[in-house]
């Protein structure tokens, strides 16, 4: 089995579907050359049969976007993948991404098909998709509350009609990770071609596990992860991203696989996604977050200015980050004051400076935050 994990970002397609978020061509087009910049495998550039503009942008993308696989959504009907195949005319490396529900619950409230119907619908999308393009993921949308050998069989199927990646959503964020994990190995395990795919997590973020869940079918031996730029996506948001690349990197004898993502530029394209979609990040988002490398705890200012390590997993520098920063609160102790004064070009003998740290304390306890035209001012009073 491969040990390279192949990164598809959905930022312009799942990402956009985020309520309230709409980009224009300009901002799609930048982004896509940022996901290229960045590393990806894969560009999910949009669903072009949903409207002109995203058939014009999926077109346009698949003209200007090199050296990477460019994909297009579409539901599992003639016309869709038609269209997306024309979307898709100019890319160097065309995908039609094409699909089905296989839960009891999409099949008979969304879809109003029996199993057998929809198998049919699907095995013959992919081989219309085949047609046009040597490159078709089929998707089996809501996989994690499916019955589990309709599961096998509709991979079975769809491998043998030309389906070249198996995406297995857990659409709706219903599945723990122990659960995700052996719904990709059973997969892989039960379905006698299931060598000639690769697997595909999709993964939704409605109980916070969509990262959790992504890695656990990484583990189960999936080689694809469908992600978005900081997890943006409808609902509660996709799988982020950065949160998988960095877990992969940083637990790397655990996982035992690599991406070509270039982790210094994470910070800065995640910014970029940020500014351009108006979707703000969270001041405590893992890897990207404005607190993910700040510290105002004294205990743990102490320890990170003895060795990073004790506090820090990720060097800052890995992800484009400046560095470590200590952010000097009522919370913050001894060591932190005088790293941070030692920056400012402050050095004081010890008696003076706990007379400063008395001071210091004090202001500290009228204020969220203790800045360094604060610590000037300190400096001069006393």
């Amino acid at each position: 089995m491969s040990h390279q994990v192949y990164i598809f970002d959905t930022t312009l397609r799942d990402g956009e579907q985020s309520p309230g978020v709409h980009l224009n061509m300009e901002q799609k087009l930048t982004i896509g050359l940022a996901l290229v910049d960045l590393g990806v495998n894969v560009v999910e550039a949009g669903f072009p049969i949903s409207s002109p503009g995203d058939f014009e942008s999926v077109n346009m993308l698949s003209r200007e976007l090199k050296g990477v696989t460019v994909c297009g959504l579409t539901r599992a009907k003639a016309r869709d993948i038609e269209v997306a195949a024309e979307a898709l005319r100019p890319a160097e490396r065309p995908r039609i991404h094409t699909g089905l529900g296989v839960s009891n619950n999409h099949l008979e409230f969304k879809l109003r098909m029996s199993k057998e119907e929809a198998l049919e619908v699907g095995v013959n999308s992919v081989k219309l998709a085949r047609n046009f393009v040597e490159d078709v993921e089929y998707f089996m949308e809501d996989s994690g509350r499916a019955d589990r050998d309709y599961v096998y069989k509709v991979v079975e199927e769809v491998i043998k009609a030309g389906a070249t990646v198996i995406n297995v959503p857990d659409t709706t964020g219903y599945t723990a990770p122990d659960e995700y994990h052996d719904l990709i190995k059973g997969i892989i395990d039960n379905v006698p071609n299931s060598d000639k795919a690769i697997f595909s997590c999709h993964c939704h973020n409605d109980l916070g596990m969509a990262t959790a869940n992504t890695l656990a079918g990484v583990l189960g031996g999936a080689r694809q992860v469908e992600v978005t730029m900081n997890g943006i996506g409808e609902r509660a948001g996709n799988t982020a991203l950065e949160e998988v690349v960095m877990a992969l990197a940083i637990r790397k004898e655990r996982f035992q696989c690599e991406t070509t993502i270039h982790s210094r530029k994470l910070l800065e394209v995640s910014r970029l996604v940020s500014n351009l979609t108006g979707m703000l990040i969270q001041r405590n988002k893992a890897v990207v977050g404005a607190n993910a490398y700040a510290h105002s705890s004294g205990i743990h200012q102490d320890g990170v200015l003895k060795e990073r390590s004790t506090y820090e997993i990720i060097d800052p520098e890995m992800v484009g980050a400046a560095k470590t920063e200590i952010i000097l609160t009522a919370r913050s102790g001894r060591h932190g004051l005088k790293h941070r004064l030692s920056e400012l070009g402050f050095n004081f003998p010890d008696e003076r400076f706990e007379m400063i740290y008395e001071e210091f304390c004090r202001l500290a306890d009228t204020k969220s935050e203790v800045n360094d035209q604060d610590l000037r001012e300190l400096v001069l009073v006393r």
